[in-house]
């Protein structure tokens, strides 16, 4: 059954034409991806498939009666109002009465307000709706229902979008980078989610690995075309390069058959007969195919290094944290204790969950941000380059050359070649006819290449990239991938770019919390399958009885690079570990059965809020009771 059916669609923004004719249709149950550059206007036709935006010309149709949603590429969200008032923002009785009722369980109103909170609920059969909310948001990560939105992280606040999208179980999603920002254990969960097999799916992301797990079929807008290949984004990649086999080789028989016919044109007499007429109109046919450009202009990336010495940065007990100790609530460790020197050659990827202080680190070693304790101490011969997420902070009525022209007019490049600055926007991507349009009128994908070109531009040595994979298009990607692969610099990356770290690292500093941090020989891919292990390990072992769980195995590969030697478990602390063994099992199997119990819903409203606050209840202990679990089977 087909759901969406989009028409002749075209969009114009001034002189610039975005797109034209774009035609094509989704079936129920299609996961369909858009791949192109940035720029192509990728996002733009996404907002006018949802609505967002009316398209100058074409059609877009949705069967009767389908739920739709749609996910922004940029989600930002300054307001103080809490994280149920934003879930639930819709002006109607239902919604209204579920954040009256949260409101109360989490503020410990008194007697009469609760009550009345719940008469409120059970007369407007809310409870069902209810459940949902708080099962999605769990799922997500997100449980502190009075979060004021504006305190949530980047990566907190996608998924919250995310959660919002879905609380309505829409039959079509149109999504425009999904996974920017997400730590990978979410984008997991976000595969898992997008692949039910009757959601429909219309999305544009450059996460390569996330496009093999999730899609069926990649549309490449290029030259003006719409291409479909019906496959994953590895049939993609594969039938690509034929195709480009394909219409080079067309183009080289077309130009050489146009030659021949030229021929004949600069001989004919000017009276032709109707024959000739007609060869001619051919010619003309041929002339407009063999001189049509398929450009593949690709990001050419070429600068100088210098040359790097033996120190490059070195951090001896480096502690940061925020907060203080004797207020857990608001303590917040980053690093205890860390030492580590970074070695030429070095390619280090920083992994972790969102909020953990991946960026923090980098504002600790680059100078940025002070340390509570400890050191860091950069080499004299060490140029820095930093490309942080926060991206180019310039005026929007600034011109693209002007930016590259404050830094230098001239760009040094290897083997004593120079490049002017207009040459080196060229080989980004930015021809003359661009260089002199503003910054406010680039996507976000051309801000970011920009970005990029005024870091490497600097000719550094050490290279310090912080979600560099965010909004850059597939092809830059690839460029960026094979000119980092074979320049000689140290690499420091935080991203959750599975595809672009395996390419990349050869090594991880893993971020774990509580100010742990472990060095990881191996790919993330690598890490992933070990974590994954572990965690099967640590699910098996709740369910066997104490006595029989043999001595935690560390990891093999990894060494932990700031942990003082670990004491030995006290009496009292191994009956502990033994009380939690038991006591998990149960916990999980008793947030199960709540879960099930509150997704049937039924008809006695007063019970079902006590299995909701029953399942506060019991999560927030299961996490405890996980925390102390994993904080004494390290130490046995």
């Amino acid at each position: 059954m087909n759901v969406l059916s989009v028409e002749k669609v075209a969009k114009r923004y001034g002189p610039r034409q975005l797109f034209k004719d774009v035609s094509f249709g989704l079936e129920k149950g299609q996961k369909t991806a858009i791949v192109a550059r940035n720029g192509t206007g990728k996002s733009t036709l996404l907002k006018c498939i949802a609505g967002i935006e009316t398209p100058d010309e074409g059609i877009i149709t949705f069967n009767k009666g389908l739920r739709t949603g749609y996910l922004d590429q940029n989600v930002v969200m300054t307001g103080t109002h809490s994280l149920v008032d934003e879930m639930l923002d819709q002006d109607e009785p239902v919604t209204n009465a579920i954040r009256a009722y949260e409101h109360a369980v989490a503020r410990h109103v008194d007697d009469r307000t609760m009550q009345q909170a719940v008469d409120r609920m059970t007369e407007l059969n809310a409870w069902d709706h209810e459940a949902r909310v708080k099962e999605l948001l769990f799922r997500f990560g997100l449980r502190d229902m009075e979060q004021p939105v504006n305190t949530l992280s980047g990566g907190q606040q996608k998924r919250l979008a995310m959660a919002k999208v879905l609380i309505n179980a829409p039959d079509v999603l149109v999504l425009d980078e999904p996974t920017n920002h997400l730590d990978l254990p979410m984008i997991e969960q976000l595969e898992s989610e997008l692949s039910a097999p009757g959601l429909t799916l219309l999305l544009v992301t450059h996460d390569r690995y996330f496009l093999d797990n999730v899609c069926d079929e990649i549309i490449e807008m290029e030259f003006g075309e719409f291409t479909r290949f019906k496959g994953n984004y590895s049939y993609y990649v594969e039938k690509k390069a034929q195709l480009d086999e394909v219409r080079d080789a067309t183009q080289q028989h077309l130009r050489g058959l146009m030659r021949s016919e030229l021929e004949w044109v600069r001989k004919m007499p000017r009276a032709r007969g109707t024959k000739s007429k007609s060869r001619l109109d051919k010619f003309d046919e041929i002339k407009a195919q063999a001189t049509r450009k398929f450009d593949r202009a690709e990001v050419k990336i070429d600068v100088k290094t210098e040359r790097l010495g033996g120190k490059v940065i070195e951090a001896r007990n480096l502690t940061k944290s925020f907060g203080k100790p004797e207020e857990p609530a608001s303590f917040r460790p980053i690093v205890a204790h860390f030492s580590y020197s970074l070695k030429r050659g070095d390619r280090i990827g920083i992994v972790g969950p969102n909020g953990i202080g991946k960026s923090t680190f980098i504002e600790l070693l680059v100078g940025r941000l002070k340390p509570d304790q400890g050191t860091v101490s950069i080499g004299d011969t060490v140029i820095l380059g930093t490309f942080d997420q926060k991206g180019l902070q310039l005026s929007e009525d600034k011109r693209i050359i002007e930016v590259v022209r404050d830094i230098a007019e001239v760009i040094p490049l290897n083997k004593g070649r120079t490049l002017t600055a207009s040459g080196l926007l060229e080989r980004f991507l930015f021809d003359k006819d661009k260089q002199y349009q503003y910054v406010s009128t680039l996507s976000g994908g051309e801000k970011r290449r920009l970005y990029l070109c005024t870091v490497l531009m600097k000719n550094p040595n050490v290279l310090i990239l912080d979600e560099p994979t965010n909004d850059l298009d597939i092809p830059t990607l690839n460029a960026l991938e094979e000119f980092l692969v074979d320049l000689d610099v140290c690499l420091l990356i935080v991203s959750h770019d599975r595809f672009f770290m395996d390419k990349l690292c050869t090594k991880l500093l893993v971020f774990e919390g509580a100010g742990k941090v472990k060095e990881w020989v191996g790919s993330y891919t690598e890490l992933r399958e070990r974590q994954k292990d572990e965690a099967d390990r640590a699910k098996a072992r709740k369910e066997v009885p104490a006595e029989a769980i043999k001595v935690n195995e560390p990891l093999a590969s990894a060494t932990d690079t700031a942990e003082a030697p670990k004491k030995k478990l006290t009496y009292a602390e191994k009956l502990e570990l033994q009380k939690i063994d038991k006591e998990m099992p149960r916990l999980e199997a008793r947030k199960e059965e709540l879960l099930l119990i509150l997704a049937q819903g039924g008809t006695d409203h007063h019970a079902m809020m006590e299995r909701s606050i029953e399942l506060e209840r019991t999560i927030k202990e299961l996490d405890r009771i996980t925390d102390r679990w994993l904080e004494l089977s390290e130490r046995v």
